[in-house]
């Protein structure tokens, strides 16, 4: 194996990840689909960080690793709410803003040319924070029971940078697409 084709090789671990979490959180054994959990957050540092640090970007990487992210956070929130450890709102959120951005990358890149994905700093913050938010109901159920004003609080700032992020990539991409079309034209 070629030592570049390392961080897809962790991105492709980190999706087969997501079927333990999911089947951990469905069976009650919160403890350990919190761990996995973590160490799909720690893969997905140590694949960007490779792949950043020694060039080791692919095409394929740049497509799976977002998938890969989206796959374990929706499992997550759509499990967690529907369990009732998280409201309904908040899952459905996280899955629409998501559905949103596939569909626009998509559409963007048939109707006008190869999208580059470009992460918004709010698009990170909102990772940040659906991560924090999953993590700290994970722990709750685990480890020490959680104010719900804590989570209330975690959750209206996620839904918030979620509206947010997922309102500045459409900005951004039909911005780009009306571009796109004046310069075709």
């Amino acid at each position: 194996m070629k030592p570049e084709n390392i961080p897809n090789l962790i991105t492709i671990l980190r999706f087969l990840l997501v079927p333990p979490v999911a089947l951990c959180i469905l069976q009650g054994a919160y403890g350990w689909a919190l761990a996995l959990f973590l160490i799909a957050g720690v893969s997905d540092g140590i694949d960007g960080f490779l792949a950043r640090h020694f060039d080791w970007r692919s095409e394929l990487g740049a497509i799976l690793d977002p998938l890969a992210d989206k796959t374990l956070m929706i499992t997550t929130y759509v499990l967690l709410g529907w369990q009732g450890h998280l409201p309904w709102w908040i899952a459905a959120l996280v899955v629409v803003r998501d559905i949103v951005i596939i569909g626009g990358a998509l559409a963007y890149q048939m109707l006008t040319r190869r999208l580059e994905m470009e992460p918004s700093v709010i698009s990170k913050f909102n990772t940040v924070v659906q991560v924090a938010l999953a993590v700290l109901v994970l722990g709750g159920l685990t480890l020490y029971p959680l104010d719900s004003r804590i989570v209330w609080g975690l959750a209206a700032l996620m839904a918030l940078t979620t509206l947010a992020s997922g309102a500045h990539y459409v900005w951004v991409w039909s911005h780009r697409a009306r571009e796109v079309g004046q310069r075709a034209e």
